[in-house]
Protein backbone atom coordinates (compact mmCIF):
# COMPACT_ATOMS: atom_id res chain seq x y z
CA UNK A 1 0.00 0.00 0.00
CA UNK A 2 1.35 3.34 -1.06
CA UNK A 3 0.39 6.35 1.71
CA UNK A 4 -0.63 9.50 -0.29
CA UNK A 5 -1.26 12.99 1.77
CA UNK A 6 -3.43 13.28 3.88
CA UNK A 7 -4.17 10.17 5.13
CA UNK A 8 -5.16 8.65 1.53
CA UNK A 9 -3.47 5.45 0.15
CA UNK A 10 -3.57 3.89 -3.36
CA UNK A 11 -1.97 -0.07 -4.35
CA UNK A 12 -0.44 1.58 -7.78
CA UNK A 13 0.00 4.92 -9.04
CA UNK A 14 -3.54 6.35 -9.45
CA UNK A 15 -5.69 7.13 -13.13
CA UNK A 16 -5.21 9.95 -14.82
CA UNK A 17 -8.62 11.74 -13.51
CA UNK A 18 -7.40 11.37 -9.70
CA UNK A 19 -3.97 12.54 -10.62
CA UNK A 20 -5.53 15.94 -12.03
CA UNK A 21 -7.22 16.66 -8.82
CA UNK A 22 -4.42 16.01 -6.77
CA UNK A 23 -3.21 18.84 -8.55
CA UNK A 24 -5.56 21.15 -8.01
CA UNK A 25 -6.45 21.42 -12.10
CA UNK A 26 -9.63 19.86 -11.94
CA UNK A 27 -12.70 21.92 -12.46
CA UNK A 28 -15.59 20.41 -11.19
CA UNK A 29 -18.65 20.81 -13.54
CA UNK A 30 -21.93 19.98 -11.90
CA UNK A 31 -24.47 19.60 -14.23
CA UNK A 32 -27.85 18.64 -12.75
CA UNK A 33 -29.19 17.89 -9.27
CA UNK A 34 -31.59 15.14 -10.64
CA UNK A 35 -31.06 11.98 -9.85
CA UNK A 36 -33.27 8.95 -8.89
CA UNK A 37 -30.20 6.39 -7.46
CA UNK A 38 -32.05 7.61 -3.89
CA UNK A 39 -28.56 6.85 -1.77
CA UNK A 40 -29.35 7.44 1.65
CA UNK A 41 -25.37 8.58 2.05
CA UNK A 42 -26.02 11.22 -1.09
CA UNK A 43 -24.34 14.40 0.70
CA UNK A 44 -25.09 16.85 -1.88
CA UNK A 45 -26.59 20.59 -0.19
CA UNK A 46 -30.07 21.16 -0.60
CA UNK A 47 -29.50 23.93 -2.62
CA UNK A 48 -28.53 21.47 -5.21
CA UNK A 49 -30.19 18.00 -4.24
CA UNK A 50 -33.08 16.81 -6.65
CA UNK A 51 -32.68 20.79 -8.24
CA UNK A 52 -31.74 20.83 -11.99
CA UNK A 53 -28.95 23.74 -11.55
CA UNK A 54 -25.29 23.92 -12.54
CA UNK A 55 -22.49 24.93 -11.05
CA UNK A 56 -19.18 25.46 -12.45
CA UNK A 57 -16.52 24.56 -8.70
CA UNK A 58 -18.65 27.28 -6.59
CA UNK A 59 -20.03 29.09 -9.45
CA UNK A 60 -23.37 29.23 -10.59
CA UNK A 61 -23.75 28.67 -14.23
CA UNK A 62 -25.60 30.99 -16.45
CA UNK A 63 -23.98 30.75 -19.67
CA UNK A 64 -21.46 28.54 -21.58
CA UNK A 65 -18.76 31.38 -20.45
CA UNK A 66 -19.28 30.87 -16.89
CA UNK A 67 -17.72 27.58 -17.12
CA UNK A 68 -14.96 28.60 -20.13
CA UNK A 69 -14.17 31.63 -17.64
CA UNK A 70 -13.86 29.68 -14.03
CA UNK A 71 -11.84 26.73 -16.02
CA UNK A 72 -9.61 29.70 -17.22
CA UNK A 73 -9.61 30.93 -13.57
CA UNK A 74 -8.00 27.72 -12.03
CA UNK A 75 -5.75 26.96 -15.50
CA UNK A 76 -7.43 23.53 -15.19
CA UNK A 77 -6.14 20.83 -17.07
CA UNK A 78 -9.22 18.31 -17.13
CA UNK A 79 -12.74 18.76 -15.83
CA UNK A 80 -15.17 15.99 -13.56
CA UNK A 81 -18.26 15.81 -14.56
CA UNK A 82 -20.41 15.44 -11.78
CA UNK A 83 -24.43 15.55 -9.87
CA UNK A 84 -26.68 14.11 -9.08
CA UNK A 85 -26.62 11.80 -12.07
CA UNK A 86 -25.17 13.88 -15.31
CA UNK A 87 -26.54 10.76 -17.14
CA UNK A 88 -30.08 12.77 -16.57
CA UNK A 89 -29.44 15.48 -18.92
CA UNK A 90 -26.57 13.34 -21.41
CA UNK A 91 -27.37 16.09 -24.05
CA UNK A 92 -26.06 19.19 -21.83
CA UNK A 93 -23.12 16.81 -20.98
CA UNK A 94 -22.54 16.52 -24.46
CA UNK A 95 -22.48 20.01 -25.07
CA UNK A 96 -20.23 21.06 -22.25
CA UNK A 97 -17.49 18.42 -23.34
CA UNK A 98 -17.84 19.57 -26.46
CA UNK A 99 -17.29 22.76 -25.54
CA UNK A 100 -14.49 22.44 -23.16
CA UNK A 101 -12.62 20.48 -25.88
CA UNK A 102 -12.79 22.52 -28.46
CA UNK A 103 -12.08 25.15 -26.15
CA UNK A 104 -9.28 23.61 -24.21
CA UNK A 105 -8.01 21.54 -26.84
CA UNK A 106 -8.55 17.56 -27.05
CA UNK A 107 -6.06 16.46 -24.13
CA UNK A 108 -8.42 18.44 -21.31
CA UNK A 109 -9.32 15.75 -19.42
CA UNK A 110 -12.80 14.92 -18.75
CA UNK A 111 -13.90 12.42 -16.28
CA UNK A 112 -18.00 11.76 -15.20
CA UNK A 113 -19.51 9.87 -12.50
CA UNK A 114 -22.69 8.08 -12.42
CA UNK A 115 -25.36 5.73 -11.45
CA UNK A 116 -27.15 5.35 -14.58
CA UNK A 117 -26.82 5.04 -18.13
CA UNK A 118 -27.79 3.14 -21.39
CA UNK A 119 -25.75 1.91 -24.16
CA UNK A 120 -27.06 4.50 -26.47
CA UNK A 121 -26.35 7.31 -23.63
CA UNK A 122 -22.95 5.80 -22.54
CA UNK A 123 -21.71 5.11 -26.45
CA UNK A 124 -22.96 8.76 -26.89
CA UNK A 125 -20.64 9.86 -24.33
CA UNK A 126 -17.68 7.93 -25.54
CA UNK A 127 -18.56 9.60 -29.31
CA UNK A 128 -18.16 13.16 -27.79
CA UNK A 129 -14.88 12.22 -26.07
CA UNK A 130 -15.08 11.61 -22.87
CA UNK A 131 -12.03 10.07 -21.33
CA UNK A 132 -13.46 8.38 -17.83
CA UNK A 133 -16.40 6.89 -16.66
CA UNK A 134 -16.52 5.90 -12.92
CA UNK A 135 -20.00 4.04 -12.50
CA UNK A 136 -21.47 4.12 -8.83
CA UNK A 137 -23.79 0.68 -7.99
CA UNK A 138 -25.65 0.78 -5.01
CA UNK A 139 -24.62 -0.85 -1.99
CA UNK A 140 -27.08 -4.06 -2.51
CA UNK A 141 -25.54 -5.05 -5.70
CA UNK A 142 -21.85 -4.96 -4.54
CA UNK A 143 -22.02 -8.84 -3.72
CA UNK A 144 -24.16 -9.68 -7.16
CA UNK A 145 -22.25 -7.30 -9.76
CA UNK A 146 -21.99 -10.68 -12.19
CA UNK A 147 -24.95 -10.09 -14.62
CA UNK A 148 -26.51 -7.11 -13.31
CA UNK A 149 -26.89 -4.31 -15.76
CA UNK A 150 -23.82 -2.44 -13.86
CA UNK A 151 -21.76 -4.97 -15.60
CA UNK A 152 -23.59 -4.24 -19.05
CA UNK A 153 -23.30 -0.50 -18.44
CA UNK A 154 -19.30 -1.86 -17.64
CA UNK A 155 -18.50 -3.63 -20.42
CA UNK A 156 -20.53 -1.22 -23.20
CA UNK A 157 -18.19 2.02 -21.48
CA UNK A 158 -15.09 -0.36 -22.16
CA UNK A 159 -16.34 -1.40 -25.40
CA UNK A 160 -16.28 2.45 -26.29
CA UNK A 161 -12.76 2.75 -25.44
CA UNK A 162 -13.29 4.65 -22.39
CA UNK A 163 -10.84 4.04 -19.11
CA UNK A 164 -13.29 2.44 -17.15
CA UNK A 165 -13.87 2.41 -13.19
CA UNK A 166 -15.90 1.96 -9.83
CA UNK A 167 -16.25 4.63 -7.48
CA UNK A 168 -18.10 4.06 -4.34
CA UNK A 169 -18.32 5.40 -0.66
CA UNK A 170 -16.68 2.53 2.06
CA UNK A 171 -19.81 1.83 4.34
CA UNK A 172 -17.61 0.40 7.65
CA UNK A 173 -20.32 -1.78 7.78
CA UNK A 174 -20.28 -3.45 4.21
CA UNK A 175 -16.39 -4.54 4.50
CA UNK A 176 -17.26 -7.68 2.66
CA UNK A 177 -19.94 -6.61 0.15
CA UNK A 178 -17.06 -3.54 -0.42
CA UNK A 179 -14.26 -7.13 -1.20
CA UNK A 180 -17.18 -8.60 -3.62
CA UNK A 181 -16.93 -5.29 -5.56
CA UNK A 182 -13.74 -4.32 -5.65
CA UNK A 183 -12.95 -8.62 -6.96
CA UNK A 184 -15.59 -8.14 -9.51
CA UNK A 185 -13.74 -5.04 -10.88
CA UNK A 186 -10.25 -7.08 -10.75
CA UNK A 187 -11.90 -9.30 -12.72
CA UNK A 188 -13.26 -6.75 -15.54
CA UNK A 189 -9.59 -4.94 -14.84
CA UNK A 190 -11.22 -1.84 -14.11
CA UNK A 191 -9.83 1.01 -11.75
CA UNK A 192 -11.41 1.38 -7.69
CA UNK A 193 -11.88 4.60 -6.36
CA UNK A 194 -12.92 3.94 -2.51
CA UNK A 195 -14.24 7.30 -0.64
CA UNK A 196 -14.37 8.00 3.15
CA UNK A 197 -18.15 8.29 4.18
CA UNK A 198 -18.94 11.68 5.61
CA UNK A 199 -21.55 13.32 7.28
CA UNK A 200 -23.20 16.57 5.32
CA UNK A 201 -26.04 18.44 6.49
CA UNK A 202 -28.63 16.17 4.12
CA UNK A 203 -27.36 13.02 4.85
CA UNK A 204 -26.73 13.48 8.91
CA UNK A 205 -29.96 11.78 10.16
CA UNK A 206 -29.64 8.75 7.92
CA UNK A 207 -26.19 8.20 8.48
CA UNK A 208 -27.28 8.16 12.18
CA UNK A 209 -30.17 5.79 11.91
CA UNK A 210 -27.74 3.07 10.73
CA UNK A 211 -25.41 3.93 13.75
CA UNK A 212 -22.81 5.44 11.97
CA UNK A 213 -20.78 8.09 14.35
CA UNK A 214 -18.07 10.70 12.92
CA UNK A 215 -14.51 9.91 13.93
CA UNK A 216 -13.82 12.61 15.81
CA UNK A 217 -14.84 15.95 17.40
CA UNK A 218 -13.38 17.83 14.28
CA UNK A 219 -14.03 15.65 11.40
CA UNK A 220 -17.25 14.62 9.68
CA UNK A 221 -15.98 11.38 8.61
CA UNK A 222 -17.42 8.58 9.48
CA UNK A 223 -15.48 6.18 12.21
CA UNK A 224 -14.45 2.96 11.14
CA UNK A 225 -14.52 4.31 6.56
CA UNK A 226 -10.78 4.45 7.24
CA UNK A 227 -9.58 1.30 8.44
CA UNK A 228 -11.74 -0.40 6.04
CA UNK A 229 -10.68 1.16 3.31
CA UNK A 230 -7.17 0.71 4.24
CA UNK A 231 -7.74 -3.32 4.70
CA UNK A 232 -8.90 -3.58 1.26
CA UNK A 233 -6.58 -1.59 -0.45
CA UNK A 234 -3.59 -3.58 1.28
CA UNK A 235 -5.23 -7.15 -0.34
CA UNK A 236 -3.52 -8.38 -3.35
CA UNK A 237 -5.19 -6.77 -6.55
CA UNK A 238 -4.06 -6.33 -10.66
CA UNK A 239 -5.99 -3.08 -10.67
CA UNK A 240 -5.90 0.49 -8.77
CA UNK A 241 -7.72 0.54 -6.02
CA UNK A 242 -7.42 3.98 -4.44
CA UNK A 243 -8.41 5.09 -1.27
CA UNK A 244 -9.26 8.99 -1.14
CA UNK A 245 -10.45 10.21 2.04
CA UNK A 246 -12.38 13.43 3.21
CA UNK A 247 -9.02 15.42 4.22
CA UNK A 248 -7.13 14.79 1.09
CA UNK A 249 -10.47 16.25 -0.40
CA UNK A 250 -10.55 19.53 1.86
CA UNK A 251 -6.50 19.99 2.89
CA UNK A 252 -5.08 18.89 -1.13
CA UNK A 253 -7.59 18.62 -4.40
CA UNK A 254 -9.11 21.75 -2.87
CA UNK A 255 -6.51 23.75 -1.51
CA UNK A 256 -4.48 23.40 -4.48
CA UNK A 257 -7.33 24.13 -6.90
CA UNK A 258 -8.02 27.23 -5.22
CA UNK A 259 -4.81 28.69 -5.10
CA UNK A 260 -4.38 28.28 -8.73
CA UNK A 261 -7.38 30.35 -8.92
CA UNK A 262 -6.39 32.60 -6.01
CA UNK A 263 -3.31 33.97 -8.05
CA UNK A 264 -5.55 34.65 -11.27
CA UNK A 265 -8.12 36.17 -9.15
CA UNK A 266 -5.79 38.24 -6.18
CA UNK A 267 -5.87 41.87 -6.35
CA UNK A 268 -2.87 44.22 -5.92
CA UNK A 269 -4.15 45.07 -2.51
CA UNK A 270 -5.00 41.45 -1.20
CA UNK A 271 -2.50 39.28 0.53
CA UNK A 272 -2.60 35.35 -0.04
CA UNK A 273 -2.16 33.33 3.18
CA UNK A 274 -0.30 29.44 2.64
CA UNK A 275 -4.21 28.19 2.92
CA UNK A 276 -5.24 29.50 -0.34
CA UNK A 277 -7.35 32.28 1.10
CA UNK A 278 -7.07 35.99 0.32
CA UNK A 279 -6.82 38.63 3.31
CA UNK A 280 -8.05 42.24 2.78
CA UNK A 281 -9.46 45.24 4.15
CA UNK A 282 -13.14 45.95 4.61
CA UNK A 283 -14.80 49.61 5.37
CA UNK A 284 -18.45 49.76 4.70
CA UNK A 285 -21.21 52.53 4.88
CA UNK A 286 -23.77 54.18 2.82
CA UNK A 287 -21.80 56.16 0.33
CA UNK A 288 -19.14 54.57 -0.87
CA UNK A 289 -18.05 56.89 -3.47
CA UNK A 290 -17.37 58.89 -0.56
CA UNK A 291 -15.39 56.88 1.74
CA UNK A 292 -13.12 56.52 -1.92
CA UNK A 293 -12.68 60.05 -1.75
CA UNK A 294 -11.80 60.94 1.98
CA UNK A 295 -8.97 58.14 1.68
CA UNK A 296 -7.49 59.41 -1.76
CA UNK A 297 -8.27 63.39 0.21
CA UNK A 298 -6.96 62.57 3.74
CA UNK A 299 -5.16 59.80 3.57
CA UNK A 300 -3.34 59.61 -0.10
CA UNK A 301 -4.07 55.82 -0.44
CA UNK A 302 -2.81 54.60 -3.61
CA UNK A 303 -5.44 53.73 -6.45
CA UNK A 304 -4.56 50.43 -6.57
CA UNK A 305 -4.24 49.85 -3.43
CA UNK A 306 -7.86 50.16 -3.02
CA UNK A 307 -11.33 49.76 -4.76
CA UNK A 308 -14.67 50.19 -4.54
CA UNK A 309 -16.48 46.81 -4.75
CA UNK A 310 -20.41 47.32 -5.69
CA UNK A 311 -21.35 44.00 -5.82
CA UNK A 312 -20.56 43.29 -2.21
CA UNK A 313 -20.97 47.29 -0.89
CA UNK A 314 -17.88 48.07 0.01
CA UNK A 315 -14.63 49.35 -0.38
CA UNK A 316 -11.54 47.17 -0.39
CA UNK A 317 -7.95 48.41 1.16
CA UNK A 318 -5.29 46.66 1.76
CA UNK A 319 -5.57 45.24 5.09
CA UNK A 320 -1.50 46.92 6.42
CA UNK A 321 -2.80 50.64 5.31
CA UNK A 322 -6.73 50.25 7.20
CA UNK A 323 -4.63 48.80 10.19
CA UNK A 324 -2.97 51.84 10.32
CA UNK A 325 -5.73 54.09 10.06
CA UNK A 326 -8.97 52.44 11.21
CA UNK A 327 -8.98 54.19 14.66
CA UNK A 328 -9.41 57.98 12.55
CA UNK A 329 -11.75 56.74 10.24
CA UNK A 330 -15.88 57.46 10.66
CA UNK A 331 -16.95 53.98 9.24
CA UNK A 332 -16.72 50.56 10.51
CA UNK A 333 -13.53 48.46 9.17
CA UNK A 334 -12.71 45.27 9.10
CA UNK A 335 -9.62 42.70 8.07
CA UNK A 336 -11.23 39.92 6.18
CA UNK A 337 -10.38 36.71 5.47
CA UNK A 338 -11.99 34.88 2.33
CA UNK A 339 -11.76 31.80 -0.13
CA UNK A 340 -11.07 33.14 -3.39
CA UNK A 341 -13.98 31.33 -4.95
CA UNK A 342 -16.82 32.84 -7.05
CA UNK A 343 -18.71 33.53 -3.52
CA UNK A 344 -16.07 34.74 -1.71
CA UNK A 345 -17.13 32.72 1.05
CA UNK A 346 -15.40 34.77 4.44
CA UNK A 347 -13.26 32.49 6.82
CA UNK A 348 -12.76 35.29 9.07
CA UNK A 349 -13.61 39.22 10.36
CA UNK A 350 -11.94 41.51 12.70
CA UNK A 351 -12.81 44.47 13.43
CA UNK A 352 -10.12 47.45 13.47
CA UNK A 353 -11.98 50.18 15.22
Amino acid sequence: MILLPNGSATNKPVVQGCRLCEEGAKMVLFVTGICHAGCFYCPLSAEKMNRDVVFADEMPVHSDEDILLEARLIEAKGTGITGGDPMEMVDRVVHYMELLKDNFGREHHIHLYTASGSREKIEKLAAAGLDEIRFHPPPQLWSNMQGSIYEKRIDWAIAAGMDTGIEVPVLPDEKEALINLVRFANDKGIFVNLNELEFSETNYQALNSKGYVPKSDVSSAVKGSEEVAYEIVGMDWDVVVHYCSSSFKDGVQMRRRLMRRAKNVKKEYEELTDDATLILGVILGDNLEEIYRYLRENFQVPENLMAINRERNRVEISPYILEEIAAELPWNAYEVEEYPTWDRLQVERVKLN
